[in-house]
């Protein structure tokens, strides 16, 4: 006779997503269900016992904010504990949340409305939930502070907690400006501050480092191609290393003076280098999306 007695081990992890609103959920959210997680949000608190009865084949990742129907914090403390109960250790809550100054921020941004003071300012909303989700907070498996992050930070960082070990390493080369300081969570640095800098060709300023003629003005310098081969003989001797002790991502940042012209062209050529050999890579260039962001400020 076939054994199908049912077991908390049996079921895939639950992480309940929850915090102020514009700390950051939403990006939590669909950063979850890029990494594999069937994703739910703003379910009714009423219906999660439906939910967790049913077949469950992949981690499940539930936003709940105060936008839920029938939302309390004796309502969601209760759903937490009745998730734990269903699924023992696999359960996990997590928090994300930000300072005063940024939600109201970031309210401003948007131009959206608090749903806690829909015909009032954002700080009386956020006063009054912050205040509301004091014994949620208390309750959290992680807590993360999204104050400094942008929605790429925060990516990364919930892709770090939460994405399953595999076969397969990650590797995300990122470009910055050192005036700007360090990206958060570069495992490894690489300062191209030394080459030649096309920032004194007229021709060449008002462009970044994907141009092609930027690119080979970069290559050009004398000491470029040697630092390429070095770095990237350092990184076919380190991937694979960490690969084999179970990492799922590897971020690489290079730096230069404004994070425009060398940065970009030594981050263009490694990924495309990387990506060659079979790695999965993702690019990221800071200061561009800072432009980009601050030129969709204006034209709005």
């Amino acid at each position: 006779m076939t054994d199908t007695t049912h077991t908390q081990a049996d079921d895939p992890p639950v992480l309940l997503v929850t915090g102020p609103s514009g700390g950051g959920r939403s990006t939590a959210i669909r950063a979850l269900e890029d990494i594999g997680f069937e994703v739910i949000d703003n379910l009714p608190l009423s219906l999660l016992s439906r939910l967790l009865d049913g077949p469950a084949t992949r981690p499940l990742a539930i936003g709940i904010d105060v936008r839920n129907r029938d939302f309390g914090t004796n309502a969601l403390i209760e759903a937490i504990d009745q998730v734990t109960q269903s699924r023992g250790d696999a359960t996990q809550v997590l928090y994300l949340e930000a300072d005063a100054d940024t939600l109201i921020r970031r309210y401003s941004e948007t131009r959206r409305r608090h749903p806690l003071a829909p015909a009032g300012p954002p700080l009386a909303g956020i006063t009054a939930e912050t205040d509301l989700l004091i014994p949620i907070r208390a309750r959290a498996d992680v807590l993360v502070d999204t104050t400094k992050m942008t929605p790429h930070d925060l990516r990364a960082e919930v892709e770090r907690l939460f994405a399953p070990q595999s076969a397969t390493l990650g590797v995300s080369v990122q470009s910055f400006s050192y005036k700007r300081g360090l990206p958060r969570g570069l495992d490894m640095v690489l300062d191209c501050r030394f080459l030649r800098n096309p920032h004194w060709d007229p021709d060449l300023r008002a462009k970044d480092g994907r141009d092609p003629d930027v690119d080979a003005y970069v290559a050009q310098d004398p000491r470029f191609a040697d630092f390429f081969a070095q770095v990237k003989g350092l990184l076919d001797l380190q991937l694979p290393a960490h690969k084999d002790e179970g990492r799922s991502h590897l971020a690489i940042g290079f730096g230069c003076t404004g994070g425009k012209h060398r940065s970009i062209a030594m981050a263009e050529r490694m990924a495309a280098s990387l990506a060659e050999d079979g790695w999965q890579v993702s690019k990221r260039h800071r200061e561009m999306e800072r432009r980009d962001s601050a030129h969709k400020g204006q034209l709005g």
